[in-house]
């Protein structure tokens, strides 16, 4: 199979019928074979309905029905684990990604040896305020945070090869960061491509401001993983290290003065320097603590596999 289009939706009942004849047309007039996989994330409308008549009359149409709404992430990982096609496309079902760049995307990773290629809305028709400024600020920063050269981190539009969604584990709110752990995994080869981004014509958006405040904390989250995820006493224990010895400094400074410099002077109790001590000594050996139950933990986890191989010599 060429092509798997995994598209996660919530309440999109009037554009998937449009959304999947528009798919169909440009999938057969390039002559690919593909699956479409719409994830249902707990709609309250008839999107399941629907989809369940589209699969009927279209054996590519397939779909994953939550129980609830788990979120997008959530979505994408269903429908990850289930897509067969060599090149797996994303995008949203608002019909606010356009279908038409699917071939161009699909050849970028098949010709061009991309791992993955992100869309890029230059051009956006969202509100000024509430969209288009706070994404300007979140791309940069976490353009400057992860090193990832991209200018769109959440567009939806996104094409993967297949070993990078089959290697990957977007869970929380990743899925805006889907480079960014492709990239901690070891596939670097990350292209971008300027994508049309059409206003949406039915319904409205389920994203509020509130996505970006999520977004900057998943940000400062993945930052941690991919610099110290693997090593947190190298973060835990230098931070430990310097409050223990600030603290120790103090307390040492306190008990020479007292011992020979002013033994008559206020009692060492008395004093803000001994407080400032404590607390600091007290503060560096829960830092110390904590990266040291985070280096057992990690060396006592089994359940996955934190590496991936690109070659072998004489190994069956």
């Amino acid at each position: 199979m060429n092509i798997s289009v995994v598209i996660p939706l919530l309440n999109e009942q009037d554009s998937l019928t449009e959304l999947h004849d528009w798919i169909a047309k440009v999938m057969l007039s390039n002559h690919f074979s593909y699956e479409i996989i719409f994830i249902d994330d707990g709609s309250t409308d008839d999107s399941w309905k629907i989809i369940s008549a589209l699969s009927e009359q279209d054996n590519n149409v397939k779909g994953i029905r939550f129980l609830k709404n788990f979120g997008k992430s959530q979505a994408l990982h269903a429908g990850f684990e289930k897509a067969e096609g060599d090149v797996i496309i994303t995008m949203d079902a608002d019909l606010q990604d356009n279908p038409d760049e699917i071939p161009e995307l699909y050849n970028m990773i098949v010709n061009d040896g991309f791992d993955l290629v992100s869309g890029w809305k230059k051009k956006r028709y969202d509100s000024v305020i509430s969209k288009n400024l706070p994404s300007k600020l979140f791309n940069w920063a976490a353009r400057k945070t992860s090193g990832v050269k991209l200018n769109d981190f959440n567009c939806g539009l996104k094409a993967y090869k297949k070993d990078v969604i089959k290697n990957i584990d977007v869970n929380g709110e990743m899925h805006r960061y889907i480079p960014v752990l492709s990239k901690n995994a070891g596939f670097t080869k990350i292209g971008e491509k300027v994508v049309l981004h059409q206003a949406r014509k039915y319904g409205e958006t389920k994203f509020g401001m509130n996505r970006f405040i999520h977004g900057f904390l998943d940000l400062i989250t993945i930052w941690f993983l991919s610099r110290f995820g693997k090593r947190p006493m190298h973060l835990f224990g230098a931070l430990g290290f310097i409050m223990f010895a600030i603290g120790f400094s103090f307390a040492l400074y306190l008990g020479i003065d007292k011992l020979y410099l002013n033994p008559f002077g206020r009692l060492i109790t008395q004093r803000p320097q001994f407080y400032l001590a404590l607390s600091t000594m007290v503060i560096g050996t829960q830092f110390f603590v904590a990266g040291f139950l985070g280096e057992m933990t990690l060396r006592n986890r089994n359940d996955k596999k934190r590496y991936l191989v690109k070659d072998v010599l004489n190994l069956d």
